[in-house]
Parts: structure tokens; sequence; C-alpha cells
């Protein structure tokens, strides 16, 4: 359910710019993709405060050790500011089908940091399917014609929009492998209103010192804030809710998999909202990390089948030792 809307986030997101477009306000587009952010997290930072409040006291808050503090801080500014920023930037510079299937390179990222780090074990066709995955985003990448010809994407052609999404990309596994690891234990609701607030300061602090102060001219605009309050509801708090729920009780391999369905789900969106038709480079990325999804399905079907075997010859084992007294040496 959380990538079903994650995977819409950027369609939905090129539409509400498009929509603020056909209002000005003088010369300003009300809902810009930096007012989106900004405004669309506060709404949401409201909605979450009403909703956490019994857990939002003192007491929970000093049982948090100062590793749980220091991871959550960090994960607020990674997945709260800097990583949406990037994707953010990235909408306003290339097509949403690129940016969703760029961000692919997620969920291979997280596979292997979690062997790395959270020392996970996985079996040879969830990495298959993590690299068939990957070559599916760099076919997309370099298969892309450029605005002015039509023959492919060369490395030194690459556009700034998919090197930011990457970028973002990369960021958000990082922060997806700090929460597994050190944040399991923290309440949902903390966790939820923490990061939103200080990913929302942090934005507000980077944008004004990049753009000044008149870049968030039109932020008061009731316009604005009736289309941001339902997409801060339905994208930050659902979204991001069902998201750590989920996260909380899978392992990073099955996480990685549900994970690559957000194309699926973005380029379905991008055409149904914005009637934005995958090209040529899209068609054959998306089916290589379909490919990619298929052989990882197939690598959690096969560790699922062993694990079931394995429980069921303990299980034997241990009534022939219950019915026979015998416990070996």
């Amino acid at each position: 359910m959380a990538i079903s809307i994650f995977g819409a986030s950027s369609a939905v997101t090129r539409k509400l710019t498009e929509i603020g477009a056909q209002h000005f306000i003088g010369t300003h587009n009300p809902i810009s993709l930096c007012n989106v952010l900004f405004v669309g997290n506060l709404c949401a930072l409201f909605v979450l405060v009403i909703i956490y409040r019994r857990q939002l006291n003192l007491f929970n808050l000093k049982r948090l050790s100062r590793m749980e503090w220091f991871s959550l801080i960090s994960v607020a500014i990674m997945a709260g500011a800097i990583a949406p920023g990037l994707i953010f930037q990235a909408l306003a510079l290339t097509g949403v089908n690129n940016v969703v299937l760029v961000g692919r390179l997620e969920p291979p990222l997280v596979l292997a940091l979690s062997v790395w780090l959270l020392r996970e074990r996985v079996n040879l066709w969830e990495i298959i399917g993590a690299i068939v995955a990957f070559i599916g985003v760099m076919l997309t990448i370099f298969l892309e014609p450029t605005e002015l010809t039509t023959i492919p994407i060369r490395m030194s052609e690459i556009g700034i929009g998919e090197l930011l999404a990457a970028t973002g990309a990369i960021i958000l596994a990082i922060s997806t492998i700090i929460a597994k690891k050190s944040l399991s234990n923290v309440p949902l609701g903390i966790y939820n209103v923490v990061r939103t607030a200080l990913g929302t300061a942090i934005f507000f602090l980077t944008a004004l010192v990049l753009y000044g102060s008149d870049h968030f001219t039109d932020v008061l605009s009731p316009f604005l804030w009736q289309w941001m309050l339902a997409y801060g509801v339905l994208i930050v708090v659902i979204g991001q809710s069902f998201w750590l729920k989920g996260l909380r009780y899978l392992p990073v391999s099955t996480v990685s998999l549900v994970s690559s369905f957000t194309p699926i789900a973005g380029i379905f969106s991008a055409y149904l909202i914005l009637g934005e038709v995958p090209t040529q480079a899209q068609y054959i990325g998306g089916s290589a990390i379909l490919i990619g999804i298929f052989l990882s399905q197939v690598g959690i079907q096969h560790q699922v089948a062993y694990s079931r075997n394995r429980l069921t010859c303990v299980q034997t084992d241990q009534g022939i030792k219950n019915k026979t007294g015998f416990r070996g040496i």
C-alpha cells in the first residue's frame, strides 16, 4: 500500500504544480515544488501530532538512547530533507518516469547494504534479481534520447535530473538501513513526528539560503494550503505510516523486493494522471526491472521453502526424541 502511494507521488506532485501554473498569484506559481515539500510537510506534521499526541510525552522521549536520537536525527535529515529536495528538483528537470525508474537504484543498494552492515543472508537468486533490476535502471538512463537528438545518451550527456534522482535514491537507501538497524524500538509516533519536523525545518532553512525568502512568497496562499492538506495526509502521513509499519516486520530482502514495484505504480500513475506515455528506453529498462523482480521473488520463495523444510525436520526430530526419551550425547 505504501509503495502504491509513493509510486503515484511524483505524478501527483507534477500535476499539482501544473494546477498551480493555471492559478498564478502575480508572477508566481503558488504550488511550486518547494512550496509542495514545505507546506505539504507542515500539513502532515499537524495531522501527525494529532494522531500520535499520546506518544509525544516526556517519558517516551527520555527513554530514547543517545544512539537512537543520533540515528533518528540522521534519518530525518537524509530522508526528510535532503533526498526529497533532490527528487523534487529532479522532477523539475526531467520526466516523471525517468525519476521513478532511476529511483530504482534504491532497492539493490538496500539489499547490498543489508548484507554488508546488517549481516542478512540472501541467496543467489535475490542477488541476480537485484543486479538485473540495477541494469534496467542503467538502460533507462543511457538509452534515453536527448532533447536535441534521437541518439541514446552517452555517459557525458546524462541529465542533471537523472543524477539528482540517483543521488536521492542512494541517500534513501542509507536512511532505510539506519532505520532498520537502530530505530526498530522507537515509537512510531515519535519517529514520524521528529522526522517530519526536522526534515521540514532543515529543508526550509536550506531553501532560504539557496533561493532567498522570495521563494516562499506565496506560502500563505489559501489555494496552496487546501491542496497541500490533501497531499500531506495522503502522501506523507498515510504513505510513511504504512511504510514504517511494514519495515519493522519484514526482512530487508523482502522490503527491497516490494520497493521494486514502485516503477510499475509510478509509470501507470504518470500515464493516468499526466498522460505521459513511456518511451522506448523506459519500456526496455522497465522490462529488465520486472525480470529482476521475478528473479528476486524466485529466490524469496526458495528461501521460504527451505525454512519451512528445516522447521519441519527440527519438529520431527524433536518428536522422535520426546517419544524415545533419547537426547543424545
